[in-house]
């Protein structure tokens, strides 16, 4: 087997970077999709430093046949069984990959609530999320060039650029921002179809820049829970549950929405009745990978394109915490560089981005061409 430099380079970020994996520690590589090479690598990295792999193999098609007869008692056991393996666990890869992101599209809701309340719940918002190193990426197939409309071979280069970035100076040319955001109180978003206004104060704000997704580059809080008003209308397609939904427009009042239209405007608000949470915004962020530009109906890259921002119906995160609770967590981008329409950021009535481009001086580090 040729060995795939880029592949060699990946798991040692990943094992070394985004992880921090040290000796002795044990760490569960789960591959959705199989994709052999990536998986020994990081197995072979794993024992480099001295700790302990565990491989957990799964498929979509699989999954779906076990969702569609899906009862909650049996995935109640799976919740347990997979819960006492993560709790032994001192890290975690998520490794994501499939031939069609629709696998789940013919998945009946209520099945699909089954396992985001068992499995999502116990297994990853309670203890992986909260308790382990993680780090979560996507993995190039023909499937995922096909929805960023390019061939094979140059959505691999493009991969292999978003994941090898320099993340460590990422990191450090976020910090002026962080330190922005936890002092402002009041932001406003403008932009076509789209006047908002909430606060973030007193809600941290968290860089994310390689240590727990891959391709990473955003810094997000969430809003005061209640403090949300105005429209948005999202111009990026945001795939979920299997749907891929388009021209999303949200209208809040007092942190609820109280409106919501897209393509599919009956399924969009079935999802937001999910629970009284899915009606909250549980995450504010923005996003900044240079090498990120086009959405590709993929919420791992989509969400930190580059000018781009995300705001989430559904549930806080416990690091940027608003109270907001839910078994949704809904990342829906909207681009607001010159050719999606351009779009304005404030923080406290200052202009901060225009047209997807940092307009102050300490912020100016986080502009694509500075980031490469």
């Amino acid at each position: 087997m040729v060995k795939d430099p880029r592949i060699e380079k990946l798991a040692k970020n990943l094992i070394n970077y985004s992880l921090r994996l040290q000796k002795g520690e044990k760490v569960l590589i789960e591959n959705f999709g199989l994709q052999r090479e990536l998986v020994i690598a990081l197995v072979r990295e794993a024992y480099a430093v001295g700790a302990y792999p565990f491989v957990l193999l799964k498929d979509h098609q699989v999954d779906r046949a076990l969702l569609l007869g899906a009862q909650e008692e049996q995935f109640e056991m799976m919740a347990e069984f997979e819960a006492n393996v993560m709790k032994q666990m001192d890290a975690y890869i998520g490794l994501r990959s499939g031939d069609n992101i629709n696998e789940f599209a013919d998945v009946p809701d209520d099945k699909m609530k089954i396992h985001g309340k068992t499995i999502g719940q116990k297994v990853h918002r309670e203890i992986r999320v909260p308790k382990t190193k993680w780090v979560v990426l996507r993995y190039p197939n023909p499937s995922m060039a096909q929805l960023a409309k390019m061939s094979t071979e140059a959505f691999e280069d493009f991969y292999f650029n978003v994941c090898n970035l320099d993340y460590s100076k990422m990191d450090k040319a976020m910090d002026p921002l962080v330190e922005l955001m936890n002092k402002t109180d009041q932001v406003r978003i403008t932009g076509p179809g789209t006047d908002l206004t909430f606060s973030i104060k007193g809600i941290p704000a968290i860089k994310c820049s390689g240590q727990m997704n891959i391709p990473d580059g955003e810094v997000y809080t969430a809003p005061v829970r209640d403090s949300v008003n105005g429209t948005i209308t999202f111009n990026t397609p945001s795939p979920y549950q299997g749907f891929t939904f388009e021209n999303v427009k949200l209208t809040f009042k007092d942190g609820k929405i109280i409106e919501a239209t897209a393509n599919d405007t009956e399924r969009l608000n079935k999802i937001l009745d999910t629970d009284e949470g899915a009606r909250y915004i549980g995450e504010f962020a923005i996003g900044v990978n240079p090498y990120i530009q086009y959405p590709m109906q993929d919420i791992l890259f989509d969400e930190k394109i580059d000018g781009s921002f995300h705001f989430t119906p559904g549930q806080c995160y416990d690091e940027a915490y608003n109270g907001n609770h839910s078994n949704i967590h809904w990342d829906m981008v909207m681009i607001q560089r010159p050719e999606y329409g351009g779009g304005e950021i404030y923080f406290d009535g200052v202009l901060i981005r225009k047209d997807g481009r940092f307009v102050i001086p300490e912020l100016e580090p986080l502009n694509p061409e500075n980031l490469k």
